[in-house]
């Protein structure tokens, strides 16, 4: 290994997960890169990380600053698909910049289709798959001049220009030798204290501190939506443990997100889960809230009652569709039954759902879909939100659309992304153009009218954004004070939130917004056409302004 006198210096950026020169506060914490993070420093890197989401300004402009003071041998980047136009600002505002750093990018956003999008976003190298010890291998491989194909899993340009892959590289076995995450150097405490009650499922306190963990790596499903790469792999229960009781303490955490696909695999594992979890919680002076995603298959009475009695407040489940013919299209291992008891239970239990139907599937049909949404309609009580299914890239629907020509453009297709995400688009077999947009127009009638809504009885202005607001939950009629809600429209706003009493779900939203979500379905024709263009508008003025800013 090199001495760390010969370390590079490198610089990794969290991309911004919003179209906005301002601050935002509001997204998920990535863990990707702050692993990355931890490895390289752990094996004496100089890393310097920057979160451009906690910046204000033009990106060029910040980049700019920050390579006129420092200079890096490295800049490490890590997105998903959805965020191809924050990163593609980013790589050009790094190519513009006289100091010419090396750029690494890794994650979603290039894996599932790494020659289309290297050779679009051309960074100098690209990372295939887990990272932690790929960078390590890449970074010694340049420093001693080695050749670079000997390294597995990434993607490069020769001394010709020729792309290239190297071989896969099996994802990492043992999870327990990965350094805790960097969450520190990304400004965590920073989002931390800027986080309001209104954040959708974390919103059980008035000043939620919640921290992300993934326990376990890939998922031992194939689901044709869903994309992820290698074999299913835990962590050793001790070395979550040891996580957890080091950053609650550390950051005062009140709740928890488990980013794991499916966290009740092991059933003895998370039953020790539930032990260790209370034992921690015991051990602090305040409450402290988790929200894990588990399969339907395993959901008891029982079950629930130990979760809920360690602290669950939320459970996150992959519905998807309550017609069988459409779930084994899906390759989803479960059944109607199953999901009509998880509903059924998590109510009775007095724990929140977090869930979804998705339409659209290439098996959709007319009567499958009505299967579906008459359920929903008679059964859900608005717990489920209801929605198209998405071609993300590398997913086993993306490529079916590939090849029936329903993507025609691929690199265009990712690049617009996030303002195609919005659209509809048929993938089915069976239904055409207009019998989808019906579909729509009466899965947004039916959300209208079953979904429940509460305009807040009063509003206590805290500062210019922030307010207290008092809200009659819909489901038990108990008034509950919601604290540290942001409202920046105080005439166009929803959220959803969960009833701190009986843990439904609901709307929050002014007096119009509830006209909006009562009328919209009757010019939902329109309005569609209408957001179609100003999505893409949006994106192309974005893309022209960056190169103004340029």
């Amino acid at each position: 290994m090199l001495n760390k006198k010969e370390k590079y210096k490198i610089l990794l950026v969290i991309p911004r997960y919003s179209l906005t020169e301002e601050k935002n506060y509001d997204y998920m914490f990535p863990i990707g890169l702050a692993y990355i993070s931890s490895i390289l420093k752990k094996e004496g890197y100089r890393v310097d990380c920057l979160n451009l989401n906690h910046e204000k300004g033009v990106i060029r402009s910040i980049i700019q600053k920050l390579l006129d003071k420092k200079k890096y041998d490295f800049i490490g980047i890590g997105n998903t698909a959805m965020g191809y136009l924050e990163t593609e600002i980013i790589i050009k505002a790094i190519r513009k910049h006289e100091s010419k750093p090396k750029i690494i990018l890794g994650g979603l956003i290039i894996t599932p289709k790494p020659k289309l999008v290297f050779e679009d976003l051309n960074p100098d190298f690209g990372i295939i798959g887990e990272g932690e010890e790929t960078i390590l291998e890449l970074l010694e491989c340049i420093q001693k001049k080695k050749d670079l194909n000997k390294v597995d899993g990434i993607i490069y340009k020769n001394a010709c220009g020729t792309t290239l892959i190297t071989n896969k590289r099996a994802p990492p076995e043992n999870l327990d030798l990965i350094p805790f995450p960097d969450f520190e150097s990304f400004g965590f405490e920073e989002k931390l204290k800027h986080t309001h009650s209104n954040e959708l499922f974390i919103n059980a306190f008035d000043f939620p501190r919640a921290y992300p963990i993934l326990c376990s790596r890939s998922c031992p499903f194939q689901c044709t939506f869903c994309y992820h790469e290698g074999k299913y792999r835990y962590r050793s229960m001790d070395n979550i443990m040891e996580e957890l009781e080091e950053r609650v303490k550390k950051y005062k955490i009140n709740s928890l997100i488990i980013y794991d696909d499916c966290f009740s695999i092991n059933k003895e594992r998370l039953n020790e889960f539930c032990k260790k979890i209370k034992k921690l919680r015991e051990e602090i002076s305040w409450d402290l809230v988790w929200a894990p995603q588990i399969t339907v298959k395993d959901v008891t009475p029982e079950l629930l009652k130990v979760m809920k009695d360690a602290g669950c407040e939320t459970i996150s489940y992959g519905f998807e569709s309550m017609n069988q013919i459409v779930l084994k299209s899906m390759k989803k291992p479960i059944l109607p039954k199953q999901i009509d008891n998880a509903i059924r239970e998590t109510i009775k239990a007095k724990i929140a759902i977090q869930a979804n139907f998705i339409f659209g599937d290439i098996s959709e049909t007319k009567e499958t879909a009505k299967t579906t949404l008459n359920y929903w309609k008679k059964h859900a009580q608005g717990q489920v939100f209801l929605g198209f299914i998405q071609p993300y890239p590398g997913s086993e629907i993306y490529e079916h659309c590939v090849k029936k020509g329903i993507i025609k453009n691929e690199i265009n297709f990712i690049k617009n992304l996030r303002a195609y995400g919005d659209l509809i688009i048929n993938m089915t077999r069976e239904m055409n153009d207009k019998e989808i947009y019906s579909l729509r127009k009466e899965i947004l009638k039916s959300m209208s009218k079953y979904s429940k809504f509460s305009v807040p009885l009063k509003i206590k202005k805290i500062n210019p954004n922030v307010n207290d607001l008092y809200v009659r939950c819909p489901f038990c009629k108990k008034i509950i004070r919601y604290g540290n809600c942001f409202l920046k429209d105080k005439i166009n706003y929803s959220f959803i939130m969960r009833c701190r009493n009986c843990k439904m779900c609901f709307y929050i939203v002014s007096e119009f917004k509830k006209w909006v979500f009562k009328n919209y379905y009757k010019f939902y024709h329109q309005i569609r056409k209408l957001k179609e263009i100003k999505s893409i508008l949006i994106s192309k003025f974005k893309r022209k302004k960056f190169k103004i800013y340029n």
